[in-house]
């Protein structure tokens, strides 16, 4: 259901989160982590900056940070993006449109497949998937500060 862009585009978010307050990715890092081409990725990197998912920063020390946190930031808002004017009205079924006034047998159905999948979007957060997808090395930051204090008392 969505496209490549997008999938991108939610893989380099959820590395960027699993990173959340340590340091900022270059665009070949976070390529060669999800095995994208550089380029392409920069490409999507730079689109999620200009729509304020992403900080950017030139530089040595620069690269790609979160701009919104984890707990705030939907599914739907990381992939809008880049499929909310790629969706066709295309049938699955006939070589022609497919639309509630010219439905096929299917349309009905499908429509409410993608109406589910557009409501999930909307209501997942990236740190609600990384939670379910039981990852451990994602640490909220407000955990990360509660811990290093508690460190710090014990020392």
């Amino acid at each position: 259901m969505l496209s490549a862009t997008a999938e991108h585009a939610v893989r380099a978010v959820l590395l960027l989160a699993r990173y959340m307050g340590n340091k900022a990715l270059s665009a070949d890092t976070i390529a060669a982590e999800l095995g994208a081409p550089r380029n392409y990725l920069a490409k999507t990197l730079n689109a999620l900056a200009k729509d304020g998912i992403v900080h950017s920063a030139r530089g040595a020390a620069g690269g790609f940070t979160l701009a919104i946190a984890p707990a705030e930031l939907t599914l739907a808002r990381v992939i809008r993006p880049f499929d909310e004017h790629t969706r066709t009205p295309a049938c699955l079924l006939r070589n022609q449109g497919c639309d509630p006034a010219n439905p096929c047998a299917i349309h009905d159905t499908w429509q409410s497949v993608v109406g589910h999948a557009a409501a999930w979007f909307e209501q997942t957060t990236v740190a609600q998937l990384l939670a379910s997808a039981g990852d451990v090395s994602y640490v909220p930051p407000a955990v990360v500060a509660s811990s290093d204090r508690e460190l710090a008392h014990a020392n």
